[in-house]
């Protein structure tokens, strides 16, 4: 497929369903999720399909022997993912208008999760009742036909490329709010450039979608020698439910091996990262307020260059928080490498640049020793969460 054919295909996908959305009267936010099920249904029969004759072969060759073992077995050793007949796309897609169509696609979401240990719990599911609206529109099963048109033997980076294609239209629908799970593909590829990774384990502390762990994976398979296996590994931390949903799919979509985690990056350390990874990389919140001190003071993932506090001579409150959350994330990144041959890169505030008081003595500390090697300038209106320009360090 041309790269014409590829942006005509999205294009066109994504004017078909932004049309059926008027008529399911979902919100964007609401719509969002139960379409990029689909997306990933599709995937899932494509890549199936690929994989059946060889999971057949060797089902059939042990079958009736001491050797026997589940069809599943098979499947979910050499595809991932078992599809039983009811989960498959074409079945759902041939469902006679009078069925409960819903129901059918929320059974094949179930049915992929329970031969799928890391999408436990993650697809779409009970959401698909809700996308046929109220006047009986029969809107899922043209969505069903629309996705469709995605050919069968589209290959797994074609499909990644669709659902972060997605992912970007939804965060622009639902402006700042859609910001908190995507950052814009040309900052993350500008990011994993300077990086320029080779192998290894990458940490994502904000990690939203998980467009960071995909543009990563891209940019090594694309400079490994061709036959070499991808070896890499994600680990993602989410305070978002929802967006962990998201960025599951994302990881299987892009056949990139990882954990995602549902917690918060203040309060919790999943992977013990301190000194752990060869790359880590984000797009934290900015400016946050609130954080507690005495739950960060005393981690040295956050207080090895500084804890940023109120400087006062008075008596310090039991209750003080962290003015500003911006230097919590940056000693984050800088003790979650590899001590001198780990790297780093996340985006940040413009006002971290320059900001005064405990946070000026932190950054002291970060230049005079040697782990800030470059800062680039973003220019405004970039990310939908914010109209201030950013950095990326």
């Amino acid at each position: 497929m041309t790269n014409a054919e590829l942006k005509n295909l999205k294009d066109t996908l994504w004017l078909s369903a932004d049309t059926l959305r008027a008529d399911s009267g979902l919100k964007s936010s609401e719509y969002a999720t139960p379409i990029l099920g689909l997306i990933f249904l599709r995937f899932a029969e494509s890549k199936y399909k690929q994989y059946e004759p060889e999971i057949l072969a060797e089902y059939n060759k042990l079958k009736g022997t001491r050797m026997e073992r589940e069809i599943h077995e098979f499947a979910v050793e050499k595809c991932g993912f078992y599809l039983p007949d009811e989960a498959r796309y074409d079945y759902l897609l041939n469902l006679p208008e009078t069925e409960n169509i819903p129901e059918k696609v929320k059974q094949a979401m179930i049915d992929v999760e329970t031969y799928t240990k890391d999408l436990e719990d993650t697809l779409p599911k009970d959401e698909y009742y809700a996308v046929d609206g109220k006047d009986g529109k029969a809107v899922l099963k043209k969505l069903l036909k629309a996705f469709k048109d995605i050919p069968d033997n589209t290959s797994i980076d074609i499909f990644g490329d669709i659902y972060e294609y997605f992912l970007g239209k939804f965060a622009l629908a639902e402006g700042q709010g859609g910001g908190e799970f995507f950052t814009p593909s040309t900052v993350v590829r500008y990011m994993v450039e300077v990086l320029n990774p080779t192998e290894g384990e990458i940490f994502d502390p904000a990690c939203g979608s998980g467009g960071m762990f995909v543009q990563t994976a891209h940019f090594i398979a694309s400079h490994k020698a061709k036959g070499n296996e991808l070896n890499l590994r994600a680990y993602g931390v989410e305070k978002t439910g929802a967006t962990v949903k998201l960025a599951k799919m994302n990881l299987a979509l892009n056949n990139i091996r990882g954990t995602i985690t549902e917690a918060n990056s203040y309060y919790n350390d999943p992977y013990n990262c301190f000194g752990r990874f060869d790359y880590v990389m984000a797009n934290p919140p900015f400016n946050v307020d609130g954080i507690e001190l005495s739950d960060v003071k005393d981690q040295p993932r956050f207080n090895t260059y500084g804890v940023p506090q109120n400087k006062s001579k008075t008596k310090k409150n039991a209750n003080e928080t962290v003015p500003n959350g911006n230097y919590l994330w940056i000693n984050l990144f800088a003790t979650s490498i590899k001590g001198k041959i780990g790297k780093a890169a996340l985006v940040m505030a413009n006002s971290a640049s320059d900001a005064g008081n405990s946070e000026k003595d932190i950054r002291i500390k970060l230049i005079e020793s040697g782990v800030i090697s470059q800062m680039v300038t973003l220019p405004s209106n970039m990310f939908n969460t914010v109209t201030l320009p950013a950095v990326v360090l």
